[in-house]
């Protein structure tokens, strides 16, 4: 089984930085891709980053320029590194794995707990 181990965030004011991470541990396949969502109060869960384990990347568009999506040297970690952060991006922060096909099509998933970010002055 897979097991999701987020940590990071936290309190910052605008314009500061954060950072979370999220370490996978488990049974995982070669083709996956580990990525950050978020809902902020009354909301929906957006994805915010994305990185496949080929290194293909994606970001919503409001955080592009802004946030980072990385991961180690053995692909079992993920990173969000969060730069120049505004109020709207409060929010719980979800670390997710998902389990693809040679085709990329997604045969499962996992959800870490969630991380709070919280940006106020």
């Amino acid at each position: 089984q897979v097991q999701l181990v987020e940590s990071g965030g936290g309190l910052v004011q605008p314009g500061g930085s954060l950072r979370l991470s999220c370490a996978a541990s488990g049974s995982i396949s070669s083709s996956n891709a580990l990525g950050w969502y978020r809902r902020a109060p009354g909301k929906q869960r957006d994805l915010v980053a994305r990185i496949t384990s080929g290194g293909s990347t994606s970001y919503a568009d409001s955080v592009k320029g802004r946030f980072t999506i990385s991961r180690d040297n053995a692909g079992n970690t993920v990173y969000l590194q969060m730069n120049s952060l505004k109020p709207e991006d409060t929010a719980v922060y979800y670390c997710k794995l998902e389990q693809l096909s040679r085709w990329g099509t997604v045969q499962s998933y996992s959800w870490g707990q969630g991380r709070q970010v919280t940006v106020s002055s």
